[in-house]
């Protein structure tokens, strides 16, 4: 699991390969649940709350640079 503190802290470039380093996992463990080979199921929630923390992350962002 990943710190808020760690990810502010990161570019926005490294942020984005983050994200989609996080959504390729995300896929292949999808895929591992449904082929019934997953094993550890907990790593399925980490990933997406470290995929919605980004995201939030990426959103203020951008809030921030519009107003």
């Amino acid at each position: 699991m990943m710190k808020i503190e760690d990810l502010r802290t990161k570019s926005d470039d490294e942020l984005k390969d983050q994200l989609e380093s996080l959504n390729k996992e995300a896929f292949n463990l999808r895929f591992q649940a449904a082929s019934g080979q997953l094993e550890n199921t907990a790593r399925v929630r980490q990933v997406r709350r470290d995929i919605a923390r980004i995201k939030t992350i990426v959103a203020q962002r951008q809030a921030e640079k519009a107003a």
